[in-house]
């Protein structure tokens, strides 16, 4: 993209690569939701377009808007007039995704509280494209720790794969390789009616993904000392769900072991979230030392 004013900054294209990411997952979750029934699905009573639509607006607060608070942070020295404010706004929008009770996993269809960090997000995307349009979109450069930000992200996507399939609305049972290694249809299949071990739809441990991947695309800015810390605590909450989720479907459901890895999802005085706050901690420290 072509730079409208030569002395606006562009928009980073790790911040562009975010949202191409949350856009596509959003697609998936859109035509899941849209054609496989509600029974089918996790926590959720809508069908067709409205169950659909439904999802995405629920995605839109988890995790899109917790990704879209450090985005407006990069890029609220890049806008221009009174733009700025209006990202303010866009924070405070999203920020309503942390009062509790606006998402549940016990309840994933929509409520009209889910519209405020929507909106949020949305003007947040409406302020990227206008960084962009002013600025152009910087070229994707070498950094520091990239050698290890892609070996992460390669793990984590392989792991992930069952997820993958399950946005998507299909099991990896039967899949060359993937089927062999990931149990995804039935934890004991001469058990009928036991659920799939993966169920149809979005899982959290994609949400973690995505956060975790955010996380990696963010850091390679050189965000300050809040942002860094917000990317590192974000980066250990999405492994912690990722674990969380992996070792529920893949480990504790073939009847390997008989304990769960806990639930991290919401903020608890326990000792797993210690831990998330202790290697946050540990992270944000070696960053600024390192920076």
């Amino acid at each position: 993209m072509s730079r409208a004013d030569p002395d606006a900054q562009p928009l980073p294209l790790e911040v562009a690569a975010v949202w191409a990411l949350f856009a596509l997952v959003a697609v998936e979750i859109a035509f899941t939701y849209s054609r496989i029934p509600a029974h089918e699905l996790y926590h959720v009573s809508g069908s067709g377009l409205e169950g659909g639509g439904s999802r995405v607006l629920v995605f839109l607060n988890f995790p899109v808007a917790l990704a879209a608070l450090a985005i407006l942070v990069v890029i609220h020295g890049r806008l221009r007039g009174g733009l700025p404010w209006v990202a303010v706004v866009a924070g405070v929008l999203c920020a309503a995704v942390f009062w509790p009770g606006v998402v549940s996993q016990a309840n994933l269809d929509a409520k009209p509280v889910n519209a405020l960090a929507a909106a949020g997000v949305l003007l947040a995307v409406g302020l990227s494209v206008a960084v962009a349009r002013a600025g152009g979109v910087s070229r994707l450069g070498r950094r520091r720790g990239d050698v290890a930000r892609i070996a992460i992200a390669v793990v984590l996507l392989v792991g992930a794969a069952p997820w993958l399939a399950a946005d998507l609305g299909f099991f990896l049972n039967g899949v060359p390789v993937l089927g062999s290694i990931f149990n995804t249809e039935k934890p004991f299949p001469d058990l009928y009616p036991f659920p799939p071990t993966v169920h149809h739809g979005h899982h959290h441990g994609i949400d973690g993904l995505l956060l975790v991947f955010t996380a990696l695309l963010l850091s390679r800015l050189r965000p300050g000392r809040a942002l860094t810390a917000y990317l590192a605590l974000m980066f250990c909450y999405g492994l912690g769900n990722i674990a969380n989720d992996f070792w529920l479907e893949q480990v504790w459901k073939r009847g390997w072991v008989s304990w769960q890895l806990p639930d991290v999802l919401e903020p608890r005085p326990t000792v797993a979230w210690a831990v998330i706050l202790a290697a946050a901690t540990v992270i944000w420290v070696t960053a600024r030392r390192t920076a």
